[in-house]
């Protein structure tokens, strides 16, 4: 964008200087002299930004001489394509005649105004640098913290299938075939159709493992499966009677029917 106001400026200024001088240019050569400039720089602009994060002025003073001896490079391949440019377009393209002698007067004559331009570039891409590469301000900063603290870790993937111990041989049983599960000490008793099937571990400890759309609890000893259940009935001192597909009948005490009315509510 800043490039494009620039040439349009530069256009305006050579018209000017040519008519100050009896010379009458067209809007349309005046363009094409500054196009050809302008691309030119454009083409060098990231050369000049690497020069900057490599040598950052504003971090080193000494490398200030780094970039007043990259002048002299950037001089020189800004004149010689320019002048290739307009070369092209001029005497190759429109076929109007066009000078651009490269005198060693017209090379001193470009690099006193490359320097300028250097300068402002130079100055552009650290800006642009420190930009880029500036920190985060703090409420940033804070609220990325607070979000990662706030994330809750990966969930383990669930169980599909327990391996029980029976008569020695180890028996695959599928979670998705276990009617109830009940507690007993350290144990806990699957009941799968006609046949129970005995784990160690606690209810409490099935209770996370299990899917929670899947399994609830209905009682401090028991679990069921939600797609097992059948029929619920009221049962004594506000407790419920649940009825699974197998025949077995568990109970659904009063402190858990909040947790089994969320899958599966009891209309009255």
């Amino acid at each position: 964008m800043l490039l494009t106001v620039s040439v349009f400026a530069h256009a305006h200024v050579e018209i000017a200087n040519d008519a100050a001088r009896g010379v009458r240019m067209s809007f349309g050569s005046a363009m094409a002299i500054q196009i050809s400039s302008h691309l030119v720089v454009a083409a060098l602009l990231p050369a000049i930004y690497w020069l900057q994060r490599r040598w950052p002025v504003a971090e080193r003073p000494r490398n200030l001489l780094i970039h007043v001896a990259a002048v002299v490079p950037f001089s020189i391949a800004h004149t010689l394509g320019m002048a290739a440019l307009r070369l092209l377009w001029f005497g190759g393209i429109v076929g109007e005649p066009h000078s651009f002698p490269l005198t060693f007067d017209r090379m001193l004559y470009e690099f006193a105004k490359d320097i300028i331009a250097y300068g402002l570039l130079s100055a552009g891409a650290g800006a642009l640098r420190h930009y880029l590469t500036r920190p985060a301000p703090p409420a940033a900063v804070k609220a990325a913290a607070t979000l990662e603290t706030n994330q809750e870790p990966p969930a383990a993937p669930l169980p599909e299938r327990f391996a029980v111990r029976r008569k020695g041989r180890e028996i695959m049983v599928e979670v998705a075939d276990i009617d109830w599960i009940e507690a007993s000490g350290n144990y806990a008793v699957l009941h799968v159709g006609n046949e129970t099937f005995e784990i160690r571990s606690s209810l409490t400890r099935l209770e996370g493992e299990l899917d929670s759309k899947r399994f609830v609890r209905v009682h401090k000893s028991h679990l069921v499966n939600i797609s097992r259940v059948v029929e619920v009935t009221p049962w004594v001192s506000g407790d419920w009677r649940i009825r699974l597909q197998g025949g077995a009948e568990v109970n659904l005490s009063r402190r858990y029917r909040q947790r089994f009315e969320a899958l599966a509510p009891v209309r009255a």
